[in-house]
């Protein structure tokens, strides 16, 4: 059986062993570019507090995705809270050879960005759903592929503090921002799951301080893997601006 990214669900092991070569954020490669960081060793980094982060806001918005200074696809999303909870909704449109490829998702997590189910699907060439459950330190994944038998897999992490950075839903990147301990700075470890390519690994956030970006200051933060960095601005909370300069795709906020 194949995963909905058309590669073969492998044990745990053969999967932490080759994160180092596929993961975290990507866009799709049908668009010509693939964001691929290789992750550190698998769910070790240490939880960070959340006394410095932001406080979660309700806000939408649209993001607009561009490849080489060409527009690649668009993004809706909206983040709101549910009782004491929150939930994170997005879906984008990523242009690709074969036609239009649309991929939703939808985060439920806690006060403190504590993740307690996720789920995602796409439709294009090729259809895929999975649902994720997060319990303490442990996220169980129910992938469906068209045409193939579900396929479930688990991985367990240090921290049930887990940040959800899926392909191609970028406002997961404001959630992200907001675990950020800006009170602390200094480069911030966090565990990470990217669901749809069932890999679990890790990144690191640091604050770069204010940048003139276009005549405005807006806050910068670094999101670094072994092989690739992305950089995050900020208008007080509002992501506004994703680049990755060594790939030439940036996603703007409209």
């Amino acid at each position: 059986m194949e995963t909905a990214n058309g590669a073969r669900p492998e044990s745990r092991r053969g999967w932490n062993r080759g994160a180092s070569k596929r993961l975290l954020l990507t866009l799709l490669a049908a668009c010509g570019v693939a964001l691929v960081f290789s992750v550190a060793s698998p769910a070790r980094a240490p939880r960070p507090s959340p006394a410095g982060a932001h406080a979660f806001t309700s806000e939408k918005g649209k993001f607009k995705i561009l490849v080489n200074g060409k527009e690649a696809g668009k993004e809706e999303f909206e983040i709101s809270q549910t009782g004491g909870d929150w939930v994170a909704r997005g879906v984008s449109e990523i242009q690709t050879a074969q036609g239009t490829t649309k991929i939703t998702g939808n985060l439920e997590f806690r006060a403190d960005g504590t993740p307690v189910k996720y789920e995602w699907s796409t439709e294009g060439a090729k259809k895929a759903s999975a649902s994720i459950g997060f319990k303490g330190t442990t996220a169980t994944i129910d992938l469906h592929v068209d045409g193939a038998r579900p396929f479930k897999q688990q991985f367990t992490f240090s921290s049930p503090q887990i940040a959800v950075l899926d392909n191609n839903l970028y406002h997961q990147y404001a959630v992200l921002a907001r675990l950020y301990d800006w009170d602390k700075k200094g480069a911030q470890n966090f565990s990470v799951l990217v669901p749809q390519e069932m890999t679990p690994g890790t990144v690191t956030v640091e604050s770069l301080g204010k940048q003139d970006v276009d005549g405005k200051k807006l806050d910068e933060l670094s999101v670094k893997s072994p092989d690739l960095e992305l950089d995050l601005y900020l208008d007080g909370q509002r992501l506004v601006r994703i680049a990755a300069p060594a790939s030439n795709a940036v996603i703007l906020r409209e």
